[in-house]
């Protein structure tokens, strides 16, 4: 017999992955993402050709949404996006009883996170 509750939720994405592209996208980024699909991790990340626009798209937040844990890459530019804030808030709202935010700090000391 599982252990598991039949009411327990079943994740589209294991991690969703939040960062501000121009700061990470090629580089730190898309190497996290190739080793987190390697060790067959199901994550989702923006893709480079999604429009950009002055609101998040309803499917961006859908895959917020159905994602076990946000995995927030807070980098230089990060908190100056509008779209990065967004989506952040939206994360820590999703998470705040169910799941869980880890922060990665890329080239930014937390102290200056935190101001």
């Amino acid at each position: 017999m599982s252990t598991e509750s039949s009411s327990a939720p079943r994740w589209k994405y294991d991690v969703f992955l939040s960062f501000r592209g121009e700061d990470t996208r090629k580089g730190f980024t898309d190497h996290l993402y190739t080793v987190l699909d390697d060790k067959g991790i199901t994550t989702f990340r923006d893709d480079p050709e999604l429009q950009k626009g002055e609101y998040i798209s309803p499917a961006l937040f859908a895959a917020i949404e159905e994602s076990r844990f946000g995995l927030i890459v807070l980098s230089q530019n990060y908190a100056w996006s509008t779209w990065c804030l967004d989506e952040l808030v939206r994360i820590l709202k999703c998470m705040k009883a169910r799941k869980t935010v880890l922060p990665i700090f890329y080239d930014v000391d937390p102290s200056v996170v935190q101001k």
